[in-house]
């Protein structure tokens, strides 16, 4: 291999992993055979592409939805202890929230992160939006 062939090489081995470095969180909140809602980090798997018109960079698998609807919540809104209407994605664009589940555990969702909501029976989870700014957020429903 040619030296710039391998500097070439090593600029597409970081391009990638820095991409894959600003991935977004995936929070899933889901129910447990306990009656409660948990929360746990989810990687997002990602692999190289190029798309028809050139773009490129790292992609996921592509999901079944049925819409969007972007929402905006206000500073200090709190939605108490509720399930998931359906499984769907909650993509945070601007603001800071917090989810709270059953056992306690509290986890911060970011502009960029990504809630996927599955916990349809239970007790459910409470959705509170800290700071001093409104929260945006788009709903992406799923097929089943």
């Amino acid at each position: 291999m040619t030296g710039k062939s391998s500097r070439r090489l090593e600029r597409e081995r970081q391009y990638h992993a820095d991409l894959v470095k600003t991935s977004p969180r995936i929070w899933r909140v889901y129910s447990g055979a306990d009656g409660e809602s948990h929360v746990a980090e989810l990687p997002l798997a990602m692999k190289p592409f190029v798309d028809v018109e050139g773009a490129h960079g790292e992609t996921s698998a592509m999901q079944a939805v049925k819409g969007i609807v972007f929402r905006v919540a206000p500073a200090g809104y709190v939605l108490d202890w509720h399930c998931a209407p359906r499984r769907q994605y909650s993509i945070s664009l601007s603001g800071v929230a917090e989810i709270e589940v059953g056992d306690g555990t509290v986890v911060r969702v970011e502009p960029g992160d990504v809630v996927l909501a599955e916990d349809l029976t239970g007790h459910g989870h409470v959705t509170r939006v800290v700071g001093s700014e409104p929260r945006c957020y788009a709903i992406v429903p799923l097929t089943d």
